[in-house]
């Protein structure tokens, strides 16, 4: 599989990880749209939100409790963070594999764009 995020799951390409447990690794954008802008991403390929299904749900929960945790050590937790999915073209999604932004640090307008 030719999949930018899997591939940096497995360490074929490198990344500033932050966090990486058996579930997930979680790595700093490379093109931040905040101070803090940190990718979640699950090391089982899932295409996208759509692919979600009752026997892969418990990971998107674990990205969450990790997202919580990662604001707290990243210093965003109090100020406030945004935690986004881009799921299909018309939805912004660049990478064809499951993953949450988490951004902060800064104040964040809505809409984005």
């Amino acid at each position: 599989m030719d999949c930018i995020f899997c591939k940096i799951a497995s360490k074929e390409i490198p990344s500033k990880v932050v966090f990486e447990d058996e579930q997930v690794i979680a790595f700093h954008d490379i093109s931040p749209e905040a101070p803090v802008h940190v990718l979640i991403v699950p090391k089982a390929h899932i295409a996208s939100a759509n692919d979600i299904t009752g026997d892969n749900s418990h990971i998107v929960a674990h990205i969450f409790e990790v997202a919580a945790s990662l604001a707290g050590r990243l210093g965003v937790a109090e100020s406030g963070f945004r935690i986004v999915n881009n799921c299909g073209n018309d939805g912004g999604q660049t990478v064809g594999h499951l993953h949450f932004h988490l951004l902060g640090g800064r104040s964040l307008q809505w809409p984005p764009g």
